[in-house]
């Protein structure tokens, strides 16, 4: 086999164990030496394929120490990726998140959820809302590529909600934020407790794992509940703050 597709078949047997939750963020991964000996295959055959993970983002090299699933990033972008529960949490509230709807599509038949996901295959599609102390605070539609990430296929999210489940166990290497302004639909104003038609936030996102599209939700905000603070100079980047108000 050539060295060329040879560097390849390891770059996707790793990044397979990665997208499929069998090597989770933080996971160590065999050692260079480890992994010659496996393929049979040079050093430099190894180390074009753990470089390419690693320019993708799923991996994180050490020297000395080798090389780890990469973490979620947390603040790496203009706009991060939050997770509710934990902001929630740290105003003191009680998080909660109530899953209204669960199913699983299919692109090839519905043109809209193509459109919004930008990628072909089953999807599933969740609708839930999001809880603060008992009161809704954000009616959430997403969509996961299941051939991204087939193990959230079992997943009942009991105990926590899919974007939390997505962060702790898919790392991102890129996102797409858009931030408007919405009136409530008939749907999102149930869940939510207001009228139809209520401003609320709107925020969509959209995430890829290289060039895998892995998710992309809707979450509407109940006006005031949420908010989106950055500081910056003319020279300077800074984090943006973002969770509930």
């Amino acid at each position: 086999m050539a060295s060329t597709a040879l560097h390849e078949r390891i770059r996707t047997d790793i990044e397979s164990r990665i997208l499929s939750g069998v090597l989770k963020p933080g996971d160590k991964i065999p050692s260079e030496l480890e992994l010659m000996g496996l393929y049979g295959c040079s050093r430099m055959t190894v180390n074009k394929a753990l470089s390419a993970l690693n320019s993708a983002g799923l991996l994180e090299r050490r020297k000395r120490a080798g090389s780890c699933v990469a973490r979620p990033r947390t603040v790496a972008m203009m706009l991060d990726v939050p997770d509710l529960p934990a902001e929630v949490a740290k105003r003191g509230q009680a998080y909660r998140f109530d899953l209204l709807k669960r199913e699983i599509s299919d692109t090839r038949h519905h043109r809209s959820i193509a459109e919004k996901i930008g990628c072909e295959g089953r999807v599933l599609v969740t609708h839930g809302v999001h809880r603060a102390d008992a009161v809704p605070i954000a009616y959430e539609e997403r969509l996961v590529s299941l051939s991204a990430v087939p193990d959230i296929e079992t997943q009942d999210f009991a105990d926590e909600p899919p974007g939390s489940w997505l962060l702790r166990h898919i790392p991102w290497t890129e996102a797409e934020n858009r931030i408007g302004a919405a009136g409530a639909g008939s749907e999102a104003a149930r869940a939510l407790n207001v009228n139809v038609g209520a401003p609320c936030l709107s925020v969509e996102r959209r995430t890829w794992q290289a060039a895998q599209c892995i998710t992309f939700v809707r979450q509407l905000y109940v006006a005031g509940s949420y908010e989106l603070i950055a500081r910056f100079g003319p020279a300077q980047k800074g984090p943006v703050q973002n969770g509930p108000v």
